[in-house]
This record gives structure tokens, sequence and C-alpha cells, in this order.
């Protein structure tokens, strides 16, 4: 148990505490699971080549030329404004192309030279979402579902649980002694990710090491992210929050019926728990059967940010500080629901999003969720990073645990957890109570609202959509342009999420997936008496293509909507009058996304997903599974109806499948 708790517990109590970590192996019975040496226990992962080893050599995020931003930002106007406004706004972006765009653009510039050390976006991302004042409840955090263990007698919720946690530990400890293996990507796998490629990359000095890389056409990612993964938390502020860590924790907080347990789940060597210990503490948490508390404070997670932020600063006031502390600084948060969900996605979806909210802190870096049947989720908070991080953690983490079952159903362990698992305990007075009920209130009235809605599509999945090569993600947002215009015929300003992980502190780039050829593809299919098969292929090919640039541009740091947002923010900053081109309605119009739009895949994802950023927009998380395309699909009401929305996206990837087929014969 962490330092910070000595002082709420009783000296012979601490005492004990202390000796808790002199039990053996030897000491525990455990029986039929896979145990591994206990050095190998300690790490995930023992790479040759450091975790770090890349970073310094990384490449700068590039500041694009600003014709180009001009340019790619009237072209992504173009599907979605009418003539009239496109043309005044066209003027206003000549203008601010040569005067004050022309002068934000030299500033940012000499601000980007002077800070070689991160990217031009960093500083201005992180505050655009510390600063803003939104929950961060729908508004920010995502969920990702894990797929179940393959061998169904490891999917109970005290198993599982255990298993992940101790998979987390392992990852956590490979990153912090370096030897996690750096985030590449392999051009060519067979060429670069081998053996060979580790060993020549080890001796190459790190301030040439991406260089030695990229001539094996594999690349690095940017790995800073990384440090925030673990041991850190989102700190309600005044007008601004802040993100903490803690790098020495070695506590887990387990959230069970709105209640906090704490426990250390590295000792005082800075070893990891014996598995029956940690199994043994989680099993000693599930049988408290208690009942929720009558005012739970995690409600206040879901506030309006200045709201939870003058609500911590009472609880402080009324000797919750160390309480708080313990929650900020513990390694992640493992929440223990006892829902059980079985294979109804929609509730599943309902539950991982935003959840029994009694049961969550929001703030956390990350909070693993399992349920009592042994469904398991991660929600985390998006300010600290992106996906690269918590795809490497949420792979990784499935993959050690199912293969490496370091407890089972057999397991069973002598160890007493009573004096080693504190339950930690808050003061609450009249002011922290009204607050607790106002958060709940809140919450139920938005989350009643918000709809949620799964298509899994069987007749295009990823391997064959690319044998008729065509991109797979291209033709998944061809279907959302379908299905918005066969509802309300028209086109929307469209988000989708792209990384910019290859250079250093790069975080992410819109792609504008509405584009003149999804236009025309889908304006051409409606008069499809007029057009023949072979044309709406060749349609389909273009859609393709001006898709697949859109997306290497904005990989390679050449979109618009960041460099945008920065010159925008030093006009802020630097106090001088917004330029016209942020002034005008078009502009709010383009950011307006009715679509917002992620993808995900990789072996150990089942499903995840996002609200809407606007109350009239849909949020689209979408994936690829197996010989499926899968969509969960997020609206509110009355605004959106997401049920009609998915019928018209089925309706839409049955009509691409239809072309498909008839220009193949």
């Amino acid at each position: 148990m962490s330092g910070q708790l000595k002082n709420t517990i009783c000296s012979s109590q601490w005492k004990n505490l202390s000796k808790k970590y002199l039990f053996r192996w030897s000491k525990i019975q455990t029986c039929h699971y896979h145990a591994l040496p206990e050095e190998e226990m300690q790490y995930i992962q023992r790479s040759i080549v450091s975790t770090m080893h890349f970073q310094d050599s990384l490449p700068r995020l590039p500041v694009p030329e600003l014709n180009r931003t001009c340019d790619r930002y009237i072209s992504a106007l173009k599907p979605i404004v009418d003539e009239n406004k496109l043309q005044n706004t066209i003027k206003i972006v000549e203008k601010f192309k040569n005067e004050e765009g022309k002068e934000l653009h030299t500033e940012l510039l000499a601000s980007n030279k002077r800070n070689k050390h991160t990217s031009y976006i960093s500083g201005p991302w992180f505050e655009y979402y510390l600063k803003s004042r939104s929950s961060v409840v729908l508004n920010f955090n995502p969920f990702l579902a894990f797929k179940d263990d393959p061998k169904e007698k490891y999917n109970s919720q005290l198993v599982r649980a255990t298993n992940m946690l101790l998979s987390s530990l392992r990852f956590m400890k490979s990153l912090k002694a370096g030897i996690l293996e750096p985030e590449v990507f392999h051009l060519n796998p067979q060429k670069s990710d081998t053996a060979f490629f580790k060993k020549i990359m080890r001796l190459i000095p790190k301030p040439f090491a991406w260089y030695g890389a990229y001539l094996f056409k594999a690349f690095p990612l940017d790995m800073s992210q990384f440090n925030n993964l673990f041991c850190s938390t989102r700190i309600p502020r005044p007008n601004k929050d802040e993100i903490m860590a803690f790098p020495e924790a070695r506590h887990v907080v387990v959230l069970r019926n709105g209640y906090f347990y704490v426990f250390d789940a590295i000792d005082t060597d800075g070893n990891i728990m014996p598995a029956a210990h940690l199994y043994n503490h989680i099993k000693y948490i599930l049988s408290d059967a208690r009942p929720p508390p009558s005012h739970p404070i995690s409600f206040l997670t879901t506030e309006n940010r200045d709201t939870w932020a003058e609500a911590r600063e009472h609880l402080e006031k009324i000797g919750n500080a160390e309480q708080l502390r313990v929650i900020d600084s513990a390694i992640f948060v493992l929440a223990l629901d006892d829902e059980i969900l079985g294979e109804n996605k929609l509730k599943s979806a309902h539950q991982m999003l935003h959840g029994p909210a009694h049961n969550r802190w929001f703030d956390k870096s990350f909070t693993l969720i399992v349920t009592k049947d042994g469904k398991t989720a991660l929600n985390f908070e998006h300010s600290w990073g992106d996906g690269v991080a918590v795809l490497r953690y949420f792979n990784e983490i499935f993959d050690d645990s199912t293969k490496n079952h370091f407890v089972g159903p057999e397991t069973v362990s002598a160890i007493d957890a009573a004096h080693r698992v504190q339950r930690l305990d808050f003061t609450l007075d009249e002011s922290i109570k009204s607050a607790v009920r106002q958060a709940q209130e809140k919450l139920k009235q938005i989350t009643s609202s918000l709809q949620l809605d799964v298509l899994i599509y069987d007749k295009m999945h990823r391997d064959s959509i690319k044998k008729y090569k065509l991109s797979p993600d291209s033709v998944a947002q061809l279907g959302f342009q379908m299905a918005y215009y066969k509802i309300y015929g028209n086109f929307v300003a469209t988000y989708e999420s792209c990384s910019t992980s290859a250079f250093k502190h790069g975080r992410t780039e819109t792609v504008r997936p509405a584009t003149m050829a999804t236009k025309k593809f889908i304006e051409e299919f409606h008069r499809h008496k007029k057009v023949s098969y072979s044309e709406l292929r060749a349609l389909l090919n273009e859609c393709t293509k001006v898709h697949n640039q859109l997306t290497k541009e904005a990989a390679m740091g050449q979109g618009f909507d960041r460099h945008l947002f920065a010159l925008r923010y030093l006009a802020e900053k630097g106090g001088k009058k917004i330029p016209a081109l942020y002034e005008d309605p078009v502009y709010s119009e383009a950011n307006h996304f009715v679509l917002s739009t992620s993808t995900l895949y990789g072996p150990a994802f089942s499903g995840g997903g996002f609200a809407p950023v606007v109350s009239d927009g849909f949020g689209i998380g979408y994936g690829f599974l197996e010989n499926t395309m899968g969509f969960l699909v997020s609206s509110y009401s009355p605004y959106r109806d997401g049920k009609g929305f998915v019928d018209s996206l089925k309706e839409s990837y049955d009509d691409i499948h239809y072309v498909l087929e008839k220009s193949s014969q």
C-alpha cells in the first residue's frame, strides 16, 4: 500500500501491512494455471532495442505551406457548401492568405523554429482539451471493448480481472524499464520486423536511429504519450485542467459498487505481487456485499469541469485530500461491475461508454472495466493522448492475459486480504451531497437521450474489399456519406481521425471524407438508370484514390485543420483581432461535424465507440472484425434517428456491394 495511505490507518494496521510481502510462493497454494518463473513474471517483453531508442531522432511535424492549407480548405468545402456561400468564402480565404494569415503563419514558423523539442500542435492541442469546460463523459472519453478470452473458463470476473491486472503491471514495468518493444510501423515486416533489424538498430546511436530504421522501410512512432498511460490523471481546475503524473505509485484503485478499494500491486522492491496475492485481493473486494453509498462522489467526475473543480476544492477542505490523492496517483482504476451483459451489444456499449457512473472515475488516464460475466473494456480520458498508446496497451494485455493464465478457475489462495485491502472513506457535507445529486440528475438527462445502434455487416469485409483493389476505409466512409444522403438529401462536414504519430509529439490530423468524388458517385448512383455499372465502378475507384491521398496527406502532417487551428490559437494568445476567416459562418459549418468517425482494428478488438461531437450529429466508431464490418452509431434524441441511420447504412453497403458484383461480371 502506498505511503500516502499511512496516515489514514492506524499504526498497528500499518505494521501488518509492511509485513504482508514476506509471503513466498511456497506459502501460496495454486493449481491448474500457467505459472511463469518469478523473474519472467515481472516483464511482458525484454526488447534488445530500448523503448525510447528512436524518440530523439524522430522527424518533426511539418508546418504545411499556407497556400496549400487554403487550397485544401476550399476543396473540403466544395461538397458541403452551396456555390454562393463558397464564392464569398473564397474571397475571405484569399484575403487571409495574403494578409492576416500570412502574418500569423510567419509567427508560427518562428515559434516552431524556437521549439525544436516538440511539435507546433502539441501545446495548443493540450490546451484545447484541458481548457474545455464540458464534461469528459460523452464529450471526450471513448471506450474500447476486448474480445472474450478464447478459453471460456477464464472469463469469470475474478479470474479475468486478475489476469488482466497482472498483464497490465507486466506491461507497465517493461515500459518503465525501457525494455518494451519500440512502437514501429513496418511497411515491409518480412524485412524489418526481424531479429536482424533489432540487432542493427541497437547498434545505431539514438540521434540517428530513425534514419537507420527508414532504410529498412520501418517507421518508428512517437512514444511520448506512453509516459502518461499509467499513474496519471486529469485534475479539474478553474478555467483549465491539469494533467498530473505520479511515476512512483505502486497501488491500484478498485471501484466496486461505488466504493474505492486500494492495495499495492508492486512491492517496495519494485516487483509485481504474486498472482495469488492479487487474486485474493480482488476476491476479497468482490465479497463485500454492502449496498452502494447514498452519495457516490464518482458522479462528480461527470460534471462540467469548473463545477467539478469547485466541488473538488471543497472536498479537500473538509478532509478528503489524501483520499483524492490516492485515486489520482493510482497506477490505474479497475472497475468491477455487477452487471451481466451476455451478448447484448447495445447494453454493453452503454455500460462501457458512460456506464454505472457511481462505479467510474472518468478523470483517470484509463479505467479497466470488468463485468460480472467477464466482459472487459477500457474507458479512457483523451487529453493526455490518442489511440497509439492506448491501442498498444490494449492489444498487448489481451494477448498476454489470454496466453499466460496467471490464475484460473481452480486457483486457491491462503492469503488473508482483510488487512491488505483498504477501503477509502470520504467525509461528505450537505454541500457535496447536493453537488452529487445535481451531477446524477444531469447525467441521467443526457444519457436518457443518447441512442446507440449497432450494425454488423457481413457481405463485405476488409479482405473482400481489397480483392476489388479498393481501400476498405474509403468504402466504409463512402457508406456513411450514402446513408446520410439517403435520409437527408445533402452532404455535411465529416471528421475522420488520423494519427500523426510518425512525427515527434504528433497528435492527430483530420481527414475530410466528404469529397467531390464521393458526392459524384452518390449522385450518379441515384441516377443509376443513366449510368452503367462499369461507370459507377470507375467512380468507386476515384473515391478510393481521393480518400487514400487525403489520408496520406493527413498522416504526413499535410492536412489543413491543425494548421488553421494553430494560426487561430496564435491570434487569440497574442490578443490580436480574430481573422475574418474564423468569423465566416462557413467556417463554423465546416467544423460542425455532423458525422464524426473513427476506425479501430486489431486482434483484441470487439467494439468501441464515442458519443456525437454535436447534438445533431452521429458518432460512428467502426472496425473490421474477421469476416464482417462492425459499426456503433451514437446519436441524441430527438435531434437524430440512430436506428434510421443504421438501416440506411445497411442499404448503402448493399448498394455498394451490388455495384461491385455487377461491375465484375
